[in-house]
């Protein structure tokens, strides 16, 4: 067995030192895949686990954290977000009994961009036939882009090729040509809010082992093949965010993050119903959306919170939530729109996130934006299914699903990590018999 160690060793005043370890075994019948989802206010991760016999990881461990340095899904203070992530990661540590070491992390905020480019390059392999390299250079060439300094590119998704003059081919792979151009999306960050992210997770003492987008990672854990097929979007709607992506033939055709979430209605029910957040935070989730309108008209909600007890009309309560439901659904619509699908996903929206355990809005979805609408339920694990199967979880399952189809090797976007430990572990491999 060859083993590799690493340590790097942290300063910090607010907990004990963590040892990195980077270990790799030539033989090993059990693989470990962590994701950890960083949001504005909660951070949670998830531990799974895949003997080589399995088709399926098994979650393991999962663990979640209150977060109070993060606004709108940016990291603004560095050590309040590594204490939230040591808190999570020792939480699921402890219910697995593995030591985590690496994780693939999400990137959120409205800095998150995409753009439209094209690559192309000349075959000149024997025959003239395509290769995975002659794919990798062309998707090379599509970031060939004019960015501003401070930006970088995050992912590269291949959307189809064209081979001379032969359009919306999905895999050239072994066909002959000798012009070869790929279409893409290609998915951009702010540099400071990526350095911000990945002093976190180091100070943390975790490594990262990929960035992914919030809605993708998402997507991976809640659609079916029928919906990546047909066509759908997913809704990640967090506390200060709501990631949204649009999947059709199987490949990711836009995203997005719109600058407004849950947190949003919480504090408009504080300011319109005149209470403390905390109460407004219980009105949201136990109250919100209820009941018919006619009903709700003569209905008085009341509420024991703490020491005192509430009163509310349940119209004053839905009129304030439908007005910022209203706002989310028309900022998603508007997204569509620019790519000509408002309307016209068969698949439908799939709600996922925090502010998907509002009560009703699979409902109130269907009727703005006029598509089938249901609530995210993860999926392809087997363990302890019961904790993370809320929408809550389903960017930080995901992430952990997309570290396991890294690891095998699928047909994945482009993905750009700037990781100094992938870069020493990938160095390591090329010594293993």
């Amino acid at each position: 067995m060859f083993l590799a160690q690493i340590y790097l060793f942290y300063g910090c005043p607010l907990w004990r030192a963590r040892a990195i370890s980077v270990i790799i075994f030539a033989m090993s019948s059990e693989q470990t895949f962590v994701g950890i989802d960083i949001g504005t206010t909660e951070v949670r991760c998830v531990i799974g686990v895949r003997a080589e016999d399995q088709e399926v990881p098994s979650v393991i461990g999962a663990g979640s954290s209150h977060n109070h340095g993060m606004r709108r899904g940016v990291v603004v203070n560095v050590e309040e977000v590594a204490a939230s992530i040591v808190r999570a990661v020792e939480e699921a540590e402890r219910i697995s009994g593995q030591r985590i070491d690496r994780a693939v992390v999400n990137v959120n905020g409205s800095h998150v961009l995409g753009l439209n480019s094209k690559g192309v390059v000349a075959i000149s392999g024997p025959n003239k036939e395509i290769t995975i390299d002659d794919l990798a250079r062309a998707e090379e060439a599509a970031t060939v882009v004019q960015l501003p300094a401070n930006r970088d590119i995050l992912q590269v998704f291949a959307r189809n090729y064209h081979l001379d003059g032969q359009e919306n081919i999905k895999d050239p792979i072994g066909m002959s040509g000798v012009r070869l151009e790929v279409e893409a999306l290609i998915i951009t960050a702010a540099t400071p809010a990526l350095k911000a992210l990945d002093r976190a997770m180091e100070r943390a003492g975790v490594t990262t082992a990929h960035r992914i987008i919030s809605g993708l990672a998402a997507s991976e854990a809640v659609l079916s093949d029928v919906q990546r097929e047909s066509g759908a979007v997913v809704l990640d709607i967090g506390a200060a965010t709501t990631n949204l992506v649009v999947v059709e033939e199987d490949d990711v055709q836009h995203v997005a993050v719109l600058p407004v979430g849950s947190l949003h209605i919480t504090n408009d029910l504080a300011i319109g119903l005149k209470t403390d957040l905390a109460v407004a935070d219980v009105v949201k989730l136990e109250h919100a959306g209820q009941g018919s309108k006619e009903t709700a008209r003569r209905r008085v909600i009341r509420i024991e919170h703490g020491d005192g007890v509430y009163s509310f009309e349940k119209n004053d309560i839905d009129d304030i939530v439908d007005a910022r439901l209203e706002e989310i659904f028309e900022l998603a619509n508007k997204e569509l729109k620019t790519i000509n699908r408002e309307g016209k996903l068969p698949g439908g929206v799939v709600l996922v996130g925090g502010g998907a355990l509002l009560p009703g809005i699979d409902e109130t979805a269907k009727n703005y934006m006029g598509l089938p609408a249901h609530i995210g339920v993860t999926s392809n694990y087997s363990g302890i299914v019961d904790t993370v199967q809320s929408p809550a979880y389903a960017t930080a399952v995901g992430l952990m699903l997309l570290d396991v189809r890294m690891h095998d090797g699928q047909d994945l976007p482009h993905i750009k990590s700037g990781s100094f430990f992938e870069s020493i572990t990938n160095l390591l491999k090329k010594f293993i018999p």
